[in-house]
């Protein structure tokens, strides 16, 4: 069952890479600094993740506006990670969940992903977008079942506004 508005949002850490290395990313050490936008996409270089991502990466400053950082989770390693967000122009940082435990414990993770086209892949995180407020509660939680649907972003950003 994945997390709704008015949960408490689990907390985890997870590995980004940075100009410097590989970092650490809690996101707890974020609460109350600022909203936070998850989204959960299923794989590196694909079409549809690498659409939401530069699109979010074009308009990170509605999104700085109103006063929330924006994270994209993946399975990937954060090599991988990296080499995508240079080789696509994504700016946001990419959060490696290469064990899925954080897709697992916010109730996204696909038991069989894309099992009409015979791939064995458990763990997979749907697509998948939560606003979390500055007290760590979730106000905003989307997630897609079909990995071509995207998050409504007009309805993220109103969450935002009334927070």
């Amino acid at each position: 069952m994945s997390i709704k508005v008015g949960d408490q949002a689990p907390d985890f850490t997870l590995v980004t890479k940075t100009p410097d290395g590989p970092a650490l990313v809690k996101l707890s050490d974020l609460i109350g600094k600022s909203n936070i936008i998850l989204l959960f996409v299923p794989m590196a270089f694909t079409g549809v993740c690498t659409t939401e991502l530069c699109g979010i990466s074009n308009g990170i400053s509605e999104y700085t506006a109103l006063d929330a950082k924006v994270l994209g989770i993946s399975g990937d390693n954060p090599f991988a990670q990296e080499i995508w967000a240079q080789k696509e122009g994504i700016t946001i940082p990419l959060l490696s969940d290469y064990e899925h435990t954080v897709a697992a414990a916010y109730g996204v993770a696909y038991e069989q992903f894309l099992p009409e086209k015979n791939l064995i892949m458990g763990g997979v995180a749907k697509r998948s977008a939560f606003v979390i407020d500055k007290a760590g509660v979730v106000q905003y939680a989307e997630v897609q079942e079909h990995p071509k649907d995207l998050p409504d972003f007009d309805a993220i950003k109103a969450t935002l506004r009334g927070l």
